[in-house]
């Protein structure tokens, strides 16, 4: 009946119909915005600069744990991190920027619900049994990964930039620019690498991806996570595998995926074959 109700719209009432939830979207964004705006000391304040102190619970876990194991290199951003402004004009364009990235996050779900509001009377009954899976757990993988970027990746990112030096004769100054952009980017990077499953999934179903390949190159996918790893933690073996314990575990997760819907592939075509 909804398919029915589709095809009886014309063109220009679908214009009419996606025209509406593009502003119903935007406003939605604007008042998140507006709402991070006048909410600056919390957005700045208790989310974004909290990583760089050592009152951040990620910091005073590992310096509990540093304590415990006696290994003080674990103790991280104990420092203060000094974050200045260049420009004129540069806290509040960073004001309106980041209030606009707020507003776009906080806003996303309702976003996601006009556009598939749009999308989905066209779909058939299991096309959108699929769709419903697929968006669920990209969205709970890419809400895990943001979590696991922000409490455990960005103070380790933090703490090794930011304490990096290449001569005494040089102090770290770090612009409020640069250090936004650098969370932002080890966020959104570690909520994107969490969709590795659903990835997986998708390039299976269209044959680019076998469990086989993943299975032949799980141990170079190791060494680069673990590479990566080290870039970004203290010089210490605890911390390395710390983070790379959840990227090796969402490899095998993916490949455990590529195999089950091969299998349900060759299932399908012997069936056919036979028939």
């Amino acid at each position: 009946m909804a398919r029915k109700k589709v095809a009886e719209m014309s063109f220009l009432d679908h214009l009419e119909e996606l025209r509406w939830r593009l502003i119903r979207s935007v406003l939605a964004i604007f008042v998140m915005a507006i709402l991070a705006f006048v909410f600056k000391d919390i957005i700045f304040d208790k989310i974004i600069l909290a990583p760089k102190s050592a009152s951040f619970w990620t910091n005073r876990m590992f310096c509990e744990l540093g304590r415990i194991t006696g290994a003080d290199s674990l103790c991280i951003n104990q420092v203060p991190l000094e974050i200045i402004s260049v420009k004129m004009a540069g806290q509040f364009n960073m004001h309106i920027m980041v209030s606009l990235i707020v507003g776009l996050i906080t806003a996303f779900p309702y976003v996601f619900f006009e556009f598939w509001g749009f999308i989905r009377p066209a779909l058939h009954s299991k096309e959108k049994r699929y769709a419903n899976g697929a968006v669920f757990f990209s969205s709970v993988l890419f809400l895990i990964g943001v979590t696991f970027g922000y409490f455990m990746i960005v103070p380790l990112t933090v703490h090794f930039l930011g304490s990096y030096s290449v001569s005494a004769e040089v102090t770290n100054k770090i612009n409020l620019i640069s250090y936004v952009s650098t969370i932002t980017s080890v966020v959104l990077a570690a909520g994107v690498v969490f969709e590795l499953p659903v990835i997986v999934y998708f390039l299976t179903k269209v044959g680019i991806v076998t469990p086989e390949f993943m299975k032949k190159y799980r141990k170079h996918s190791i060494v680069v996570i673990m590479i990566l790893a080290a870039i970004i933690t203290p010089p210490d073996i605890f911390s390395q595998i710390l983070v790379a314990i959840p990227l090796i575990i969402l490899y095998e997760v993916s490949i455990g995926i590529s195999k089950r819907i091969m299998k349900q592939r060759r299932k399908k075509e012997k069936a056919e074959s036979e028939s």
